[in-house]
C-alpha cells in the first residue's frame, strides 16, 4: 500500500509540474496551445537538420501576435534604411508564421513571410451585405472602409518594405532566394493577393510559394481541407509567430502519430544522446545530494544523539 502511494504522489507531482509548466508558457507567449511540433521537412536548412532552424520533430513556442509585435516580412528584413533591416528568425531574414489555411480546421502551416500586401486605393462595395465589388477592385474583409468598417472594396496595393505601392497587381524578385532553374531568383509576377496580407514560402520548398501560380509561375502551392488554392494570409488567418525552438522534443509525437518518417536519422540520434544525458544528470545529481546530506555536521550530530538516547534507555 505505501509503495502505492508513493507512485501516486509521484504522479501527482508530476503532473502538477507539467500544468505550471504549460500555464508558464501560456503566460508568457499568450498562446494556447503555446507550442506546436514541427511535423514537416518544408522548413529545413540541412538535409539532416540543424539546431535553429525549424526541423520535423522540433517544438516551437507560438508567440501571439499582440505579445510579438508586427509581423515583419522578408522584404521589410533586407530594406536599405528601413525600420526592421536586419531582421531575422530561425536562420533567414523576416519572421516565421503559424496559420491555418484559408482560415480553415487543416492542419496549421508554419511558413516565412516574404511580402506584406496591405491596401492603398479602396472604395466602398456596392452591397456591402453581399460584398460586391466594382469590377476593378477586389473584396477585402479585413482592411477598413472610409466609414471606419471593416470590409472595404481594393483597387490597388502596397508592398511594405519595398518601393511598390499604388499598384493593382504586385511584381518584385528577390535576388537573395535562389530558385532551381531561374537564375534571377524568386519572381512574383502579377500577384492580385485578394485582400490584406502575407505571401509566404517554406525555406525548404524551392520557392514553391504558398499561394502558387497566382504570385509565382513555376510554383504548385498549398490548397485547404476543400481542395482551394491557399490565398494570401489574413491576420485573423494567423494563429502565431514562431518563437524559440526546442530541438527533437516532438519526435515522440511524430512517431505516435505515424509521421515519424519526417525525421531525420541525426534528429532520432541527437533526441537519445539528449535523454541519455539527462537520465545520467539526474543519477549523478541525486547520488551527490545523497552523499552531502550523508556527510553533513548536522545529519552526524542527529545521529550521534540518537545512539545516546538509545543507550540511556
Amino acid at each position: 500500500m505505501g509503495a502505492l502511494s508513493g507512485w501516486v504522489r509521484e504522479a501527482v507531482l508530476a503532473a502538477g509540474l507539467i500544468l505550471l509548466l504549460i500555464i508558464g508558457l501560456w503566460v508568457s507567449t499568450g498562446s494556447m496551445p503555446p507550442m506546436v511540433v514541427v511535423e514537416s521537412q518544408s522548413m529545413m536548412h540541412d538535409p539532416q537538420g540543424e539546431v535553429g532552424a525549424i526541423d520535423p520533430g522540433d517544438l516551437v513556442l507560438v508567440m501571439a501576435q499582440e505579445r510579438h509585435g508586427e509581423i515583419v516580412s522578408w522584404a521589410e528584413a533586407v530594406e536599405e534604411g528601413g525600420v526592421f533591416e536586419g531582421w531575422s528568425s530561425h536562420g533567414h531574414p523576416g519572421d516565421v508564421i503559424i496559420y491555418s489555411k484559408n482560415g480553415g480546421s487543416d492542419t496549421p502551416v508554419i511558413h516565412r513571410v516574404l511580402l506584406h500586401a496591405v491596401a492603398h486605393d479602396t472604395t466602398s462595395p456596392l452591397d456591402r451585405s453581399t460584398q460586391v465589388c466594382p469590377s476593378d477592385a477586389s473584396w477585402d474583409p479585413i482592411s477598413l472602409d472610409a466609414d471606419g468598417l471593416a470590409g472595404t472594396c481594393v483597387l490597388t496595393w502596397d508592398v511594405l518594405g519595398t518601393n511598390v505601392t499604388d499598384v493593382s497587381s504586385i511584381d518584385w524578385t528577390f535576388t537573395d532566394i535562389q530558385c532551381s532553374g531561374q537564375p534571377h531568383g524568386l519572381m512574383i509576377q502579377a500577384w492580385d493577393p485578394g485582400h490584406a496580407g502575407y505571401l509566404t514560402l517554406g525555406d525548404n520548398n524551392d520557392c514553391n510559394v504558398d499561394q502558387g501560380q497566382a504570385a509565382y509561375s513555376r510554383a504548385q502551392g498549398l490548397s485547404d481541407e476543400n481542395g482551394r488554392p491557399v490565398l494570401a494570409v489574413r491576420d485573423d488567418w494567423v494563429q502565431g509567430v514562431a518563437g524559440a525552438e526546442i530541438p527533437w522534443a516532438g519526435t515522440v509525437k511524430l512517431l505516435v502519430a505515424n509521421n515519424a518518417a519526417q525525421v531525420t536519422s541525426r534528429s532520432w540520434t541527437m533526441l537519445a544522446g539528449s535523454a541519455s544525458g539527462l537520465l545520467l544528470l539526474t543519477w549523478v545529481i541525486e547520488r551527490a545530494t545523497t552523499r552531502l546530506i550523508a556527510e553533513a555536521p548536522e545529519i552526524e550530530l542527529a545521529r550521534q544523539e540518537a545512539e545516546s538516547s538509545v543507550e540511556e534507555e
